[in-house]
């Protein structure tokens, strides 16, 4: 088990206590490192200023109790963005007809990188495999060999992200990212 996969373990039920989600934890740097974790709301509403700083003060709190980390770093708390990371397999459901980028710890039909448009999530058990559209057809990929995956900015998700906005603001409909 990392030292990220030991903090996650220690701050997620917090933060979920408070309507966070945990989407990642990340420890960077040699001389001073940085500790960056991304949470977004459980209710899938815009992630604040305000918000972070919650987060923020909880982790700290529970890091400074557990100390995970023997040498000194800063805490970085931050959204996951409009072109986020997606970590969790709720990501690849959520966010289906958008287009991602996916790269795999071991290759899968002579290839490691994907990108296309994902089409959810398929599998027993509410479903272990990530479905993506590419330009050389569709691929069902095993959500456990997934290494790193993004989405990619473009004028869809753009578009999506503001109708989300305007609908957590009351002020339009639409589908919240």
């Amino acid at each position: 088990m990392t030292i990220e996969d030991r903090i996650a373990q220690m701050i997620q039920p917090a933060l979920e206590d408070m309507g966070y989600g945990l989407v990642r934890v990340r420890l960077q740097g040699k001389e001073r490192m940085t500790l960056q974790i991304m949470a977004d709301r459980l209710d899938e509403t815009a992630i604040t200023v305000d918000d972070c700083a919650d987060i923020s003060h909880a982790v700290s709190a529970i890091l400074d109790v557990e100390d995970p980390i023997t040498e000194a770093y800063a805490l970085e708390v931050s959204s996951p963005g409009i072109d986020r990371p997606l970590t969790r397999l709720r990501d690849f459901e959520r966010f289906a007809g958008h287009e991602a980028k996916v790269e795999l710890e071991n290759l899968m039909n002579g290839r490691r990188r994907f990108r296309g448009t994902l089409t959810g999530i398929a599998g027993e058990a509410g479903g272990e495999i990530v479905k993506i559209e590419t330009d050389t057809g569709p691929f069902e990929i095993p959500f456990a060999e997934i290494r790193d995956a993004k989405l990619v900015l473009t004028d869809a998700l753009i578009e999506a992200s503001r109708a989300a906005a305007a609908q957590s603001d009351g002020t339009a409909e639409g589908s919240a990212l």
